[in-house]
């Protein structure tokens, strides 16, 4: 009988320290992440169509290239003197991280004034690069920005402008 106890002892004492888990089961994984550059942009350029005279009886528009060259275009009631005045497209300095790209966001369109109620459409507008830039190994990227000028039948003289500036966006992609 003695025997027998020890062996019930033995086995209660075997069984009661082993500990079996079928139903559940752990893993660790680690939490990482990088934190890149932010990306920003900065105007070096702003827009500007130079000189424009228009006929009285017919408007036109002036279309203005990323490379800041000008011609004409619609039913032909724009001009351009051979006094050009300033002529630039928009240039924008991107920054940000090295070799990364991005997406260049630009507006459909807006409206430059003379302060006096008169006005006039910048609309079709396109950028060099195109629609998404890479930066280069150092972080940098320059973006012109060009479009095309809409102008009235004996559009008022005077100097037009736009004070809240023309909205590009640039984005991670």
């Amino acid at each position: 009988m003695n025997k027998i106890k020890k062996t019930i002892i033995t086995t209660a004492v075997v069984l009661g320290s082993i500990s079996v888990s079928f139903g559940q089961s752990s893993a660790t994984a680690a939490a990482a992440a990088n934190v890149i550059t932010p990306i920003a942009i900065a105007k070096i350029t702003d827009m500007n169509f130079g000189n424009v005279a228009v006929s009285t009886s017919t408007g036109g528009t002036v279309v203005l290239t990323t490379s800041s060259t000008r011609t004409t275009g619609g039913s032909g009631g724009v001009t351009l003197p051979s006094t050009t005045g300033t002529v630039a497209a928009a240039e924008f300095t991107v920054s940000g991280q090295a070799s990364y790209t991005y997406v260049i966001t630009l507006p459909s369109s807006t409206t430059i004034t003379d302060g006096s109620g008169h006005s006039m459409t910048v609309n079709s507008f396109n950028s060099t690069p195109s629609s998404t830039g890479t930066l280069s190994s150092g972080g940098t990227q320059n973006v012109k920005v060009s479009a095309t000028m809409v102008v009235a039948a004996a559009q008022p003289v005077g100097s037009y402008t736009n004070p809240n500036g023309v909205p590009v966006t640039v984005n991670y992609n």
